[in-house]
């Protein structure tokens, strides 16, 4: 077999080795990270400052996003239903389509790529300045002191994002297609309310909203703790973060949404 061969071969297997290798060890810090949370709990202040963190320092490019969102769904959405002679379903279709997906799955892209990315550059130049070992040798569990408060801070701050990311993405999809458009008001608001429904549409995107606020802050937090202690490591950890967490959001929306709406 040519040399050539092997090589490639060994690449390969050495690849998926460390990419099982590197699940489990993250799969062991996520309940580590469960077992140790109860400084965050009995020193709520550690999670509340987390929360301001990742979710109020979030809430700008959540909120411009949700309302462009919003408004580039109401001028596709009337453009496409006239043609059916359906113009005042516009709001249904804004509605349904923030709270079941856009809402969600925007709104954890934008996470990951903002606090996500903040959260894993913070813990490795914690790393790479020896904060965690000086922590360590003064008897402090940097899990619970330093992961725990971020991973809740981040698992509290995403639903309340994707909410927010609905509610002003409906607001933009009222702006253009009620105000600017001139679709009757009554209709836009009533068709809404009748089409979406708490449990299926609502609560679906919430669960949605809390597994993607769960994945994006492990990946995270996952990613900065085990980062080489230099600037390139951290670095590199940082792009790992946003990477990963995208493609885990749309696989995981893939799988919530056919559980959740195939019977519908």
């Amino acid at each position: 077999m040519p040399e050539r061969v092997i090589n490639n071969v060994r690449g390969i297997g050495r690849a998926v080795f460390n990419g099982i290798w590197r699940l489990g060890y993250a799969s062991a810090f996520f309940l580590m990270i469960l077992m140790r949370s109860g400084v965050s709990f009995r020193r709520p202040t550690l999670t509340v400052k987390e929360i301001y963190t990742a979710g109020v320092l979030s809430l700008i490019i959540i909120v411009v996003s949700g309302l462009f969102v919003g408004m580039v769904l109401a001028l596709q959405g009337y453009e496409t239903l006239q043609k059916y002679g359906s113009a005042e379903a516009v709001g249904t279709l804004v509605a349904l389509s923030l709270v079941r997906e856009l809402g969600p799955v925007v709104a954890a892209l934008l996470f990951a790529s903002r606090a996500g990315s903040a959260m894993t550059a913070e813990i490795g130049l914690m790393k790479a300045t020896e904060q965690i070992s000086a922590m360590e040798m003064m008897a402090v569990d940097p899990i619970a002191r330093v992961i725990g408060p971020r991973f809740w801070g981040g698992v509290i701050s995403m639903p309340l994002l994707a909410a927010i990311f609905s509610a002003v993405g409906v607001f933009g999809g009222y702006l253009i297609a009620v105000v600017l458009i001139g679709v009757d008001a009554g209709a836009f608001w009533s068709q809404m309310q009748g089409a979406v429904d708490f449990e299926r549409d609502i609560f679906n995107g919430m669960i949605k909203s809390v597994v993607f606020g769960i994945a994006v802050t492990v990946i995270a937090l996952f990613e900065g703790y085990d980062a080489p202690p230099t600037a390139e490591g951290v670095s590199g950890a940082t792009t790992r973060t946003v990477v990963t967490s995208s493609l885990a959001i749309l696989g995981l929306d893939f799988v919530l949404t056919a559980f959740m709406f195939r019977g519908v």
